[in-house]
C-alpha cells in the first residue's frame, strides 16, 4: 500500500543544472543535495527538505511538462508570483480553486508548478461569504445580524431596515 510520496522528478535538458538551481534553490529556497556517487554521472541535481523532495533528471530530448503537473502548498502565494515574475518567470493566475489563493509558476523549462495557499474558511450567508449571526435586540425581536465589515457588497433590501447598531443589517 501507498504510504506517501518520496520525491518527484522533473526533466531538465542537458546542461540545465545552473538554472535549475536558480529556480529551485534560489527562487524556492530549496536547498540543493549532493546526488549520490552512482548516479552523479547521468547529470541532474537534487533539491532536499525533510518534506519535499525534487529531483531534476536530465531529458534527451527533453520536452517540457505543460499540463501535467506538481502542486506545492506555500504560505504566501502572491508574493511568491511577484517574485517570480520579477525574475522573468512564466507566471499563470488561478483563482478557480474554492478555498485556495494559487498560481502556477513555469521552471525555466517550461514545466509547470502548480503552488496553492489555503484560505481560511469564509462563513456563508446567502452565497455572499458573508457572516451571519442571531441577536437580541432591546427594541426589536430577535434578528440576523450580518456583518457588512465582512462583506462590503452586501446591502439591505429596500424592505428591510438599517439596524440600529453598526456593521449589519436586520432581516
Amino acid at each position: 500500500m501507498l504510504q506517501a510520496v518520496d520525491h518527484v522528478q522533473l526533466a531538465i535538458p542537458p546542461g540545465g543544472e545552473a538554472r535549475a538551481r536558480a529556480f529551485w534553490h534560489d527562487l524556492l529556497g530549496l536547498p540543493e543535495t549532493p546526488k549520490p556517487a552512482e548516479l552523479a554521472g547521468r547529470g541532474g541535481c537534487w533539491f532536499e527538505t525533510d518534506a519535499i523532495k525534487v529531483h531534476c533528471g536530465v531529458e534527451d530530448p527533453f520536452h517540457a511538462a505543460r499540463k501535467a503537473h506538481i502542486a506545492f502548498r506555500v504560505d504566501d502565494v502572491e508574493t511568491l508570483a511577484e517574485r517570480a515574475g520579477a525574475l522573468g518567470y512564466e507566471t499563470a493566475n488561478d483563482r478557480q480553486l474554492p478555498g485556495h489563493a494559487r498560481v502556477f509558476i513555469f521552471d525555466p523549462f517550461g514545466n509547470r508548478l502548480e503552488f496553492l495557499q489555503p484560505l481560511p474558511p469564509s462563513p456563508s450567508w446567502g452565497g455572499t461569504g458573508c457572516e451571519a449571526s442571531r441577536v437580541e435586540d432591546a427594541d426589536t425581536s430577535p434578528s440576523l445580524l450580518v456583518s457588512l465589515s465582512q462583506c462590503p457588497t452586501l446591502t439591505a433590501p429596500p424592505s428591510v431596515p438599517p439596524h440600529k447598531g453598526e456593521g449589519g443589517i436586520n432581516k
